[in-house]
């Protein structure tokens, strides 16, 4: 029996596979053929692509992408899904939002590396001297400020993969949590609950694997798959110096870069803000 391409989305369709079946339209329509770098050609009855243009850009069959326009259940691949938002020029948001209604995971890591706006290095200078960072969902230090530097000098003086805060915590020697039987669960829990959103990405199973490797009190704490939500509170430091530091640490959302926060540290006692060069408000 032959397989009718051109029938349009019906409502009896899933939730799910009827959302992407209109996003991948609602995209298409957008795009113009020269700016594909195509050729317009004859007249078209409707804006943007058409789909046969975008199964060329993205290297797909026609009737397979057809399919997958018309809400179809069909699997579609990572590599397949990738392929399709690079042909609609999606940009960050746009992406995760075509992988999760393909219930696909994505394949790279992190948006928010290397795709912070430059006015959050201002807004980190700003806080001076507080100390303060911005961290994605997997812990990876993104920007800082000097302040920051008083923490965690190693930060600059390492490769940028080294850049995270737990494998600061757990390999490099430096700054240490005073409270390691406190902190040291709490945050792999922390990542633990993040990485169930992260199931199947390669940049995500790599690095546990590297820190689990390099660290048997990291895989130790990992196998035992708990999890918990962040949260703003006290942590205790002891510096290289032996000079014991208590901070309060406060986490601000990012609403322009998907699962990135803003860090930052505040003196709690007049001994931590003497160390760092903080004036506490008089009560």
């Amino acid at each position: 029996m032959a397989v009718d391409v051109h029938a349009e989305v019906t409502p009896e369709l899933p939730a799910r596979r009827r959302e992407l079946a209109d996003f991948l339209r609602s995209r298409r329509a957008r795009i113009a053929p020269e700016d594909a770098g195509l050729i317009a050609g004859r007249r078209r009855r409707t804006p943007g692509l058409r789909r046969e243009e975008v199964a060329q850009l993205a290297s797909v069959g026609v009737t397979w992408y057809t399919w997958l326009e018309q809400g179809r259940p069909i699997h579609a691949s990572a590599d397949v899904v990738e392929a399709i938002g690079r042909a609609l020029r999606l940009d960050a948001t746009e992406r995760e939002h075509l992988f999760r209604l393909a219930d696909v995971a994505p394949t790279a890591a992190d948006p928010a590396i290397g795709c912070l706006d430059p006015e959050m290095q201002v807004i980190l200078d700003g806080l001076l001297p507080l100390p303060a960072t911005i961290l994605n969902s997997r812990y990876d230090i993104l920007a800082w400020n000097s302040a920051y530097l008083r923490l965690f000098p190693m930060v600059a003086e390492v490769e940028p993969a080294d850049r995270n805060v737990l494998w600061q915590m757990f390999v490099v020697e430096g700054c240490f949590v005073r409270n390691p039987e406190v902190e040291w669960p709490r945050v792999v829990a922390v990542l633990r609950g993040n990485f169930s959103r992260h199931l199947g990405e390669p940049a995500w199973t790599e690095f546990v694997d590297r820190l689990s490797a390099a660290s048997p009190e990291f895989k130790a704490l990992w196998d035992r798959h708990d999890v918990a939500e962040n949260t703003n509170r006290l942590k205790q430091f002891r510096m290289a110096d032996g000079e014991e530091l208590e901070l309060y640490v406060t986490s601000l959302n990012l609403v322009g870069t998907p699962e990135t926060r803003m860090v930052v540290y505040t003196p709690v006692d007049a001994a931590t803000a003497a160390y760092l060069d903080i004036e506490l408000p008089a009560h």
